[in-house]
This record gives structure tokens, sequence and C-alpha cells, in this order.
């Protein structure tokens, strides 16, 4: 059986996590992001799930090996999950394990639904490896600006999309103000490119970067990608990057800013439909 746990309990997984590995799921059983947790036992869990708030990934944490909570996978995604993903309209879901014994058992519960694969690159970045000397000079007509409680009182023409990215994976933008860390670029009241904490556990702050199609090509990711990290050395804080292997653009600005590879995943993408 698998139960979906309260909030105020979610500390009860904290030792099933990998702390070696992903963030997000320590960021939401600390509480700090929203998610919700499923495990094979509300009072002492030793196997789990952690669905993270922006519906960007279901992360397998504790026993890889647990007979019972994998045998309860299937029915369980058929009987609860397919309903609540098409809530938001989720047909897949992305199965990402906490420890590399993950793998084989995600490969082995869901052999019967159709799925594939990915493989994912995590960077961190120290003060002392990063490459202030490649911070790229710009158009003066872009203006860098820290995502705060008054950017979000401005007149930027599209601040709701700024505002919906955020709220992906924060509870509210108070929230976000509190515990991230954020620039844009703005061209014309139009913010043209973005970098976010989009998960925070502990100092170590995760990286939401994105630039607008039609402003691709003039190095603004370069440039709000260098604003976070110094932002983040201020505050005595860790950038993590975490991207698609094939993502090769993502990869090249990472890198150019002065990232090192921290670590390797697969992720799988399962479908939702009956097996």
């Amino acid at each position: 059986m698998i139960v979906e746990l309260k909030r105020e309990d979610f500390k009860l997984c904290k030792n099933l996590l990998n702390r070696q590995s992903h963030l997000e799921p320590i960021s939401v059983i600390n509480g700090t992001n929203p998610g919700r947790v499923f495990v094979d036992h509300e009072q002492k869990p030793t196997s789990g799930i952690v669905w993270l708030g922006n519906n960007d990934g279901f992360i397998f944490i504790g026993n890889a090996q647990n007979d019972k909570f994998n045998q309860a996978l299937n029915p369980f995604i058929d009987q609860f999950i397919v309903e609540e993903a098409g809530k938001v309209n989720l047909h897949y879901m992305e199965a990402i394990g906490n420890k590399r014994a993950w793998n084989a058992t995600l490969k082995q519960v869901f052999h019967m639904r159709e799925h594939s694969n990915w493989n994912q690159r995590v960077y961190t970045l120290k003060n002392y490896e990063y490459l202030e000397k490649n911070e790229p000079n710009i158009d003066p007509d872009y203006k860098i600006t820290q995502i705060n409680k008054d950017i979000f009182k401005s007149h930027i023409v599209n601040l709701d999309y700024l505002k919906e990215k955020i709220l992906e994976s924060w509870q509210s933008l108070d929230d976000f103000c509190d515990n991230g860390i954020g620039f844009c670029m703005i061209a014309d009241k139009e913010i043209a490119s973005m970098c976010f904490s989009n998960f925070v556990a502990g100092n170590v702050h995760c990286i939401a970067i994105e630039t607008l199609k039609k402003y691709e090509g003039n190095k603004l990711a370069q440039k709000v990608a260098h604003a976070f990290v110094k932002e983040c050395f201020r505050q005595k804080k860790l950038p993590y990057w975490d991207c698609m292997e094939e993502n090769e653009a993502s990869i090249a600005v990472a890198e150019r800013v002065g990232f090192k590879p921290y670590f390797q995943y697969i992720g799988f993408d399962i479908s939702l439909s009956s097996q």
C-alpha cells in the first residue's frame, strides 16, 4: 500500500534521501518548495516518491529493493496518479531515481508501460572556479534587474510570464523573494531573459534559466547567469545547474561561466496510460 504524507510529516523521509544527489527532493522534504510525498508506511517509511510541485519529476527515494512498494507502484499509478496528473494535463511521468539502484528497479517495474529515457547532467560552481573574465559585454539597451518585490509592482509587459514561471516551483512570490535569488534582462519594458532559484536546499540554489526566443543569440543567458552567480557568492550560496545532456546551449553557458560537473543521472519518461 502507498499512502500520501501530510506536509508536516515530510520530515519522516529525511533519512531516505541521498544528499549527494538531487537537490529537488531535499527542498520538498525540507518544506522550502512545494511538492507531494507518497510512501510505503505513514509512520516508518522506507521507500517513497517525491512529486515535485512544478510537475517536473517524480523522484524515487529510499530502498529501491522494497518488493511490496515496487509491486504496488503500477496499481497506485493507475488508481491514483493518473487522475491527479490529469488535473494538470500530465500524460507521462518523469521518473528519476535518487540513488543509482533505482534505475534497474524503474526499468523492471515499468517495463510493460510505454517509456523512454534520457541523460541529465548536474553542475555546481565554487567561487574559486568562477570565470568572471568570460562575462560578456552586451548592448546597453538591455538592462539587468534583480527579481524582487519591486519588480512585481512594475509595468513590464510580460510580467505575468515571470510570475507564472516562479510560481511553478514556489508557494508564492513572497516566498520566492524571501528565499530565492533571481535576475532578468529587460529590453523595451519586456523581460528578455531570466535566471532564478527554482529549488533551494540549505545554501544550494538550483538554477532555472530561460531566454525568450526572439532575444536568443545576444548572450543574454550568459549575462544573467553571471549576475545570479555573483549574488550567490555574495550571499555565500552554492549555485547548482541541472540540464539535459542533449541541451548543448545550456551546457555551453554553464561551462562558460565556470560550472564543473557534479554528477549525472538517468530519467525515464513513463506513460500514464493503462498497461
